[in-house]
């Protein structure tokens, strides 16, 4: 006969009620675990998204999504010349506030070269752009669809395609444009400003910007000689791949994990507490009926396999209810909530601690109890 099955049984409905409380607890605790996973995701889709192997920023900046960096239009060309650079194109980066339906859309123009990389790979519904001008290919965050318009600066765009996961590393849904409008939104002004500005005589025109250019290596090529290449010109830095992934994980999100990290760890530890609280409690309502137990001879290893096992019931019952429910409201939450197997099996084995540990008072109550109790009013 097992001890533990018939206790649980006997307060069943209490059990679970207990389980489902701490399960809602663990359930937050997946989900911090997988929110963190979704910021790291969501921080490095915008930057493989190219699928490049080199970024050439500005001089002493660390990339286009760490701080601000501008370099001239024709670099592209010059970056192009290198011995084993296979293709390269300009980048630009820049955030808007669209009006749509009454509301405020808020979304990462990226604006690329048609035909050279920096784009989209993959879409998952429609075409690529295929003019230089007043077409957008726009992820599925924001809502729109294939062959609506929005207007954007003094033009109407049209969407020709969608894409699906690319958003930054706030959360802001990411658009595509030609290298040619996202420069004329990056400089056009107002009517007003324009007005003064054309009182105030001509200034230069214009200038040709971009915020990177990003380049793919021949197969033949090393790729640190070809970095070591432009980092020689004194108005260049160039990034690699993953030099560029490496700034956005340590950098960007760094207080992000460090927030959630924390976070996680105290929710843990309220699990621990409560886990053990739990267990005294249910304890204590024990204590004539393990009085009785010792009274008629069960030995210490019964009564202590009595009580961890009902810890290790009530986490592992707890654990599946909070995996479950996460699981299946994931796709509910604002940010991106990546579950990976990994994570999950990870704290199941937390969790086993913790309940082992924290069974540890309940154990140290039955064992202080007197036989004698078994025999009192």
């Amino acid at each position: 006969m097992n001890l533990a099955y018939r206790d649980i049984r006997h307060g069943a409905g209490r059990f679970l009620l207990t389980c489902v409380g701490l399960g809602m607890l663990l359930g937050v605790v997946l989900a911090m675990i997988g929110i963190y996973r979704g910021l790291v995701v969501e921080a490095l889709t915008l930057v493989r998204a190219p699928a490049a192997d080199l970024w050439i920023v500005e001089s002493g900046k660390r990339g286009p999504f760490a701080e601000s960096s501008r370099i001239p239009g024709d670099t592209r060309q010059a970056i192009e010349r290198i011995h084993g650079v296979a293709a390269a194109g300009s980048v630009t980066y820049q955030a808007v506030d669209v009006i749509r339906g009454g509301t405020i859309l808020r979304f990462q123009i990226v604006g690329y070269e048609l035909g050279r990389p920096g784009g989209p790979e993959h879409l998952s519904a429609g075409r690529p752009i295929a003019r230089n001008h007043f077409e957008m290919v726009a992820d599925r965050s924001t809502k729109l669809a294939i062959g609506e318009t929005l207007m954007m600066g003094r033009n109407r765009f049209t969407v020709t395609g969608l894409t699906q996961g690319h958003v930054t590393s706030g959360g802001d849904p990411v658009a595509y444009v030609s290298l040619a409008d996202s420069q004329k939104l990056q400089s056009e002004l107002a009517p007003p400003a324009s007005r003064i500005e054309r009182a105030r005589g001509p200034s230069g025109g214009a200038f040709d910007t971009v915020n990177a250019v990003v380049a793919r290596i021949d197969g033949n090529a090393k790729l640190e000689d070809v970095a070591q290449t432009i980092r020689r010109w004194k108005h260049l830095t160039s990034l690699t791949q993953s030099d560029q992934e490496t700034i956005l994980t340590g950098s960007v999100v760094q207080r992000a994990r460090q927030q959630i990290g924390l976070f996680t760890s105290i929710l843990l530890t309220v699990s621990a507490v409560i886990i053990a609280l739990i267990i005294y409690t249910m304890t204590m309502d024990k204590i004539r009926e393990i009085a009785t137990l010792k009274l008629i001879g069960a030995p210490d290893r019964t009564i202590v396999g009595m009580i961890v096992q009902q810890a290790l019931a009530l986490g592992a019952t707890a654990f599946l209810l909070g995996a479950t429910l996460i699981v299946n409201v994931k796709d509910a939450f604002p940010r991106r909530v990546v579950l990976m197997p990994e994570d999950g099996l990870a704290l199941a084995g937390i969790v086993l601690v913790v309940c082992l540990v924290a069974s540890g008072l309940g154990v140290r109550l039955a064992l202080t109890v007197d036989p004698a109790k078994a025999l009192g009013g």
